[in-house]
């Protein structure tokens, strides 16, 4: 029986790697396509090398899973859960939550997610052909 649990240092470094891009975004970008569609592209694909980092799940469950949970946290901004939360005031808590509903952002969740299983298949082609 084998682990769940197994690291897996190329998932991490991009983690670290796409850690550092949203940090930039999020402290020297201000626009109106960057900061909130970029940004948005590429939090799925950092949550899901975060999670690959660690966990042996299939790519295809990961995958569904860090994306359902981008449209729960969408869900949630449209439901005012800042407010709700009390946390209307922390600069850290809306940044990292959002404080507003946007359809598009499903779009660029749904778009990071395509664009990982594509890389995924094309990566484990190439691991099969050799």
């Amino acid at each position: 029986m084998s682990s769940i649990l197994k690291f897996k240092s190329q998932y991490f470094v991009l983690t670290v790697l796409l850690f550092l891009i949203e940090l930039l975004i999020a402290l020297f970008v201000n626009d109106n396509i960057i900061r909130p569609y970029i940004g948005d592209f590429l939090v799925v694909i950092l949550i899901y090398c975060f999670i690959k980092s660690f966990f042996d799940a299939s790519v295809r469950t990961t995958a569904l899973s860090v994306l359902l949970f981008a449209y729960a946290v969408e869900f949630l901004q449209y439901c005012d859960i800042i407010e709700i939360l009390g946390l209307q005031n922390s600069e850290f808590a809306r940044i990292i939550i959002g404080t507003s509903f946007a359809w598009i952002d499903l779009i660029a969740y749904t778009a990071g997610i395509i664009i990982v299983l594509f890389i995924e298949k094309i990566i484990n082609m190439r691991v099969r052909n050799k």
